[in-house]
């Protein structure tokens, strides 16, 4: 407990830590204001208007640099999928090429040797392959 002095010392002697942090934050709050008498509230909304104009920003730019190119990389594989047509030669995503002989709605068979054909999932066809 604090005396009444406001020492910062309770009744055996020992220092309060709630006084050692509380009567700083007092004092710094009342020396920001003209006249002594506490913050300014338009002073306060002022200091924060930098730093949500700074997290706007940093937002705006992990949207411009990591999540829009990536649902544009995202648009032009679906459009590869929907665009395969028998004889497309193809990469899959393990690597293997072939030859599509066959497509069904959700997935293509490939040919990848005489006498061996594989049907895999659409996507897991990575490109086609450019002659």
């Amino acid at each position: 407990m604090i005396a009444a002095g406001g020492s910062g010392e309770g009744t055996k002697g020992e220092t309060d830590p709630m006084h050692d942090f509380f009567w700083p934050t007092v004092a710094m709050a009342q020396a920001g204001a003209p006249g002594g008498g506490g913050m300014n509230p338009g002073a306060a909304r002022s200091s924060m208007l930098p730093s949500f104009v700074l997290m706007l920003v940093l937002i705006l730019i992990m949207y411009f640099m990591i999540m829009r190119p990536q649902m544009k990389k995202q648009k032009q594989v679906q459009e590869m999928l929907k665009a395969l047509k028998v004889g497309d030669r193809v990469v899959t995503s393990g690597g293997i090429y072939g030859n599509v002989v066959g497509l069904k709605d959700d997935t293509v068979v490939l040919k990848i040797d005489d006498n061996v054909k594989v049907e895999l999932a659409r996507h897991a066809v990575a490109g086609v392959v450019t002659k």
